[in-house]
C-alpha cells in the first residue's frame, strides 16, 4: 500500500511538471529568441541611422562598426556588398529587405535581420545585422537547467511528502490489521487508537464496539455456563432422587414414576433453553411484563415444593402495579434463585409480594430465617446463601434487563428485592 501511495503521487507530480515544464520551456526559448531579434534589430536601426544614404553608389567608403559578436554589412540595391561583414551577394533576409521588408532568421549559427535602407522615396540598399545564435541557446540552456532544478526540487518534496503521507495512513491500517489480528485470536481487550483520520477512526471505533461486544458475550456465556450449573444441579439432583427411588422400590409403579420426571424434566429443559438464550444475548421478548400472572405461575410452580417441606408461601400482588419491560424468563429464573435460597437456607413462612414504587416495580422474597446476611458479601461466588453462585447469576441476570437485585433487610427475616424499571434501561 505505502508503494502505491508514493507511486500514485510521484507520479501525478511527474506527470503535472511535464504538462507545465514542457510548454514553459518552449514559451521561453520562444521569448528569448524574439527578445534577441528584437535587440538586434535596435541596433541595426541606430547603425542605419549613420550611414550617408547619398554616399551610397559613389567610392566614398560606409563605415560600419561591430560590436564583437554583432556584424553589420551594407548592400547598394543590386545585391552586392558594399561594406561590413557577410555574404558577398545578398541572402535571403537581405532580398527580402531589398523588397522593402523588414526580415530576420537564424542561418549558420547566428541570428540575421535586415533592415531596407531607403532614400528619395525608394528603396537604395540593406543594412544586414547577425549576431552568434548560442547568444539565446546559451540563455535558453541556464533557464531551462533553473525549470529542470524546480522541477527535481519538486518532484522531490512530493516524494518525500507522499512518503510521509503514506507512512501516516498506513501506520493505523496496520494497527486495525493487528487489533482484528488479535481479535479473531480471542484477546477482546484489545483496543485501537485515533490516528486523527477520521474515515480510519470510524473503523477503529467500530472494531472497539465489536470487540466490546464479542468480550461481553463470551465473558457473559461463560459466566452463565458456569453458574448455571449450580442452578440446574438442584432439579437435576432430584430427578435422580426420584428415580433411585423407584428402582430400589420393589412395589414402585415404574411407568407412573417415569411420567412423574417428565414435569421436572420439561421445568429442567425450559431452564436451560432460558439460560442459554440470556447467556448469548438473543433478542429476548421485553414486551411489558404481566407481574401478576407471573407470580401466580411461580405459585404454581412453588407451591408443591414448599408444602413438601412444610413450609407455607405466600404470594401478594399489587393490582395497581405497572408492567415494566423486561424478557420474561430473565425476571422467572431469578425468583427461581430467590425462591430456591430461601427453601434450602431460610426458615419459616416464605413470601413473595410484588409493590410499586416510584418508575419501578418492586417483587420481594422474604422468610423468617434467623441469620444476619452481610450485605457486601451476598452477591459473591462461593459467598453467603446458596454458596453465592446462584445469587450472583440471579444479581447478573436482573443487571442485564436493566434492574437491579438488592439485599433489603439483612436479617433476621432477611428479604431480597428485584426493582425492575417501568422505562426501559
Amino acid at each position: 500500500m505505502r508503494r502505491r501511495i508514493l507511486a500514485s503521487i510521484v507520479g501525478v507530480t511527474a506527470i503535472a511538471l511535464l504538462l507545465l515544464g514542457v510548454p514553459l520551456a518552449l514559451s521561453v526559448e520562444h521569448l528569448y529568441a524574439n527578445q534577441e531579434v528584437l535587440r538586434l534589430e535596435r541596433e541595426a536601426s541606430e547603425a542605419r541611422g549613420a550611414i550617408n544614404v547619398a554616399a551610397m553608389g559613389t567610392r566614398d567608403p560606409i563605415e560600419l562598426h561591430d560590436d564583437g559578436s554583432t556584424r553589420f554589412a551594407a548592400y547598394d540595391g543590386n545585391g552586392r556588398r558594399i561594406a561590413g561583414s557577410g555574404p558577398a551577394r545578398a541572402d535571403a533576409v537581405v532580398q527580402r529587405a531589398l523588397g522593402g521588408d523588414t526580415h530576420d532568421l537564424t542561418s549558420g549559427g547566428r541570428v540575421v535581420v535586415a533592415l531596407p535602407i531607403t532614400g528619395n522615396e525608394r528603396v537604395v540598399g540593406a543594412l544586414r545585422a547577425s549576431r552568434p545564435a548560442s547568444v539565446v541557446t546559451d540563455r535558453t540552456r541556464r533557464t531551462w537547467f533553473m525549470i529542470g532544478s524546480i522541477g527535481f526540487i519538486a518532484l522531490l518534496v512530493a516524494a518525500l511528502l507522499a512518503r510521509w503521507q503514506a507512512r501516516r495512513l498506513t501506520r493505523p491500517v496496520d494497527a486495525l490489521v493487528a487489533s482484528a489480528e488479535q481479535l479473531g485470536a480471542g484477546d477482546f481487550a484489545t483496543r485501537t487508537h485515533p490516528s486523527g483520520i477520521g474515515e480510519l477512526d470510524h473503523l477503529g471505533a467500530a472494531l472497539d464496539r465489536t470487540a466490546d461486544r464479542l468480550g461481553g458475550l463470551v465473558a457473559r456465556e461463560r459466566s452463565f455456563s458456569a453458574d448455571a450449573s449450580h442452578q440446574l444441579r438442584t432439579p437435576i439432583t432430584g430427578l435422580r432422587v426420584r428415580v433411585e427411588s423407584a428402582l430400589l422400590s420393589p412395589d414402585a409403579d415404574l411407568r407412573a414414576a417415569l411420567e412423574e420426571t417428565l414435569v421436572p424434566i420439561d421445568q429442567l429443559e425450559s431452564t436451560i433453553e432460558d439460560l442459554l438464550a440470556l447467556a448469548r444475548d438473543t433478542h429476548a421478548d421485553r414486551s411489558p411484563l404481566d407481574v401478576a400472572r407471573l407470580l401466580r405461575d411461580t405459585e404454581d410452580a412453588w407451591h408443591g415444593r414448599f408444602a413438601a417441606a412444610g413450609r407455607p408461601l405466600r404470594v401478594e400482588s399489587d393490582p395497581a402495579g405497572g408492567a415494566p419491560p423486561v424478557a420474561e424468563p430473565a425476571v422467572r429464573q431469578v425468583l427461581e434463585v430467590l425462591l430456591s435460597n430461601a427453601l434450602q437456607h431460610g426458615a419459616g413462612v416464605v413470601t413473595l409480594c410484588a409493590r410499586s414504587v416510584a418508575g419501578a416495580v418492586v417483587i420481594d422474597v422474604g422468610d423468617e430465617g434467623r441469620e444476619r446476611l452481610d450485605p457486601s458479601r451476598i452477591f459473591d461466588r462461593r459467598v453467603g446463601r446458596s454458596n453465592g453462585i446462584g445469587l450472583a447469576l440471579a444479581r447478573t441476570l436482573a443487571e442485564a434487563e436493566g434492574g437491579r437485585l438488592i439485599l433489603d433487610r439483612p436479617g433476621p427475616e432477611p428479604t431480597f428485592s428485584l426493582v425492575l424499571p417501568l422505562q426501559p434501561a
